[in-house]
């Protein structure tokens, strides 16, 4: 479902014409009038957050800036120094704890990449934007309904301020899907009425508790496994399928019903496994599936059914010829290609924003989520508007300003149980 192709390939198997809206590379007059350095700094100094920072040096390199590491901040200071080693940072610009965030921030970075535990998304972010940064957010922003609110008020206060907020949802920023979605909207599908969104993989890491170790460090350093830091696995790396879904369709889905289960993870508090419908209206349901089990089939992808073809999101499309302008791209990688949109809208005065786009796909996730959970039905209106649903002013504990405080309580490491949770 989710073919490697290079573009050649691509466009030669497609049965389709065209490509997409022109990302184009650099302009010569943004190259002459941009800046020649860029200050970056990072919160969350682990592999996702390093490999960011990596992603944002390399497309300054595609714009021809340069790019200059200020600091890093990480809970762990060893983390945030093996960081700042490779950019010969001083051990003063490497920072650590918990309210490492406000010390990044308050250098005279220009662009804060944010790649800690989801948990902590909507307090860095808020902070960031105060203090007038361009933001990096990685997916997913939020653990919670009230988190994934806040990140679009903060949103709408980067928009005031002219700030690019760019997400890590790179399938956004890749050809073969930019190229697949301009050909739906031009018709070459006709009109979606169902598909299917999968991440079927594996658990890609876990930790186990040290002696003597506070919650508060085993929480940070085993986040993945726990709801109330990574959102469980339909947030934190299904989200990139559901957000395309989101993306593709045009709109919002208005209930979600799943259930999933758990039967072999060591870790956490967590389920193995989601299945869930989305039902977007109009007689339109997507089926969305993810797991994390070892010794199993494993697929990642989404397709899409219409009423005159179908599509595999970053693949082939069987459809209608339809004639659309050609799409360039600056890199193949959409990790990186994610972070040379965020710098050129920025250099040519037209900041993007994605925060209220990645919030409202986090949703979407989370809606799967907690309907799994309680075995209850949800809709978008309990998360988003309905203040007398019980799912509305649904917090995760602790939060991220409990960790500033002091030690945490340990969230008993069991899963929800269906009608009782």
């Amino acid at each position: 479902m989710n073919p490697k192709m290079n573009r050649r390939k691509f466009l030669g198997n497609t049965t389709l014409l065209g490509a997409s809206i022109a990302a184009g590379s650099v302009f010569a007059a943004d190259r002459a009038s941009a800046p020649r350095k860029v200050k970056v700094a990072l919160i969350g100094c682990g592999g996702r957050g390093t490999g960011a920072l990596s992603n944002f040096i390399d497309a300054c390199k595609i714009l021809g800036l340069e790019a200059e590491v200020v600091a890093t901040g990480d809970a762990f200071q060893i983390n945030a120094e093996n960081a700042g080693k490779k950019y010969a940072l001083p051990s003063e610009k490497c920072f650590s704890g918990y309210d490492n965030y406000q010390k990044v921030i308050a250098t005279d970075c220009e662009y804060v990449l944010m790649a800690t535990p989801p948990a902590f998304r909507p307090l860095h972010f808020a902070a960031a934007v105060a203090a007038g940064k361009h933001c990096f957010i990685e997916k997913p922003v939020a653990v919670d309904p009230c988190g994934a609110r806040s990140i679009i008020a903060t949103g709408e206060i980067a928009n005031t301020k002219k700030l690019a907020v760019v997400a890590g949802t790179q399938r956004r920023h890749m050809l073969a899907y930019l190229r697949n979605k301009a050909l739906i909207d031009a018709g070459a599908i006709g009109t979606i009425k169902g598909g299917v969104v999968q991440w079927d993989g594996t658990v890609p890491w876990t930790k186990t508790r040290n002696a003597d170790e506070s919650n508060a460090s085993y929480l940070t350093r085993n986040w993945l496994n726990f709801t109330e830091l990574s959102g469980d696995h339909i947030v934190e790396q299904h989200i990139h399928n559901l957000d395309v879904a989101v993306w593709f369709l045009g709109r919002l889905p208005v209930t979600a019903i799943g259930y999933g289960g758990r039967a072999r993870r060591k870790t956490g508090n967590m389920f193995d496994f989601f299945s869930v419908d989305y039902d977007f209206g109009n007689d339109v349901h997507i089926h969305s599936q993810c797991r994390q089990m070892s010794g199993t089939y494993q697929r990642i992808g989404e397709v899409f059914t219409g009423t005159d073809g179908t599509c595999f999101a970053g693949g082939k499309l069987s459809g209608k010829k339809v004639e659309i302008p050609e799409i360039k791209v600056d890199s193949d990688n959409g990790q990186v290609q994610e972070h040379v949109d965020m710098i050129r809208s920025v250099i040519t005065g037209k900041p993007l924003n994605d925060a209220k786009s990645v919030a409202e796909s986090t949703l979407v996730a989370i809606m799967g989520r907690i309907s799994a959970y309680t075995g209850e039905i949800v809709r978008w209106s309990d998360l988003m508007s309905n203040e007398q649903s019980p799912f509305y002013q649904l917090t995760c504990k602790p939060t991220a300003a409990d960790f500033e405080i002091g030690e945490v309580i340990l969230p008993e490491e069991v899963p929800p149980t269906p009608g009782k949770a």
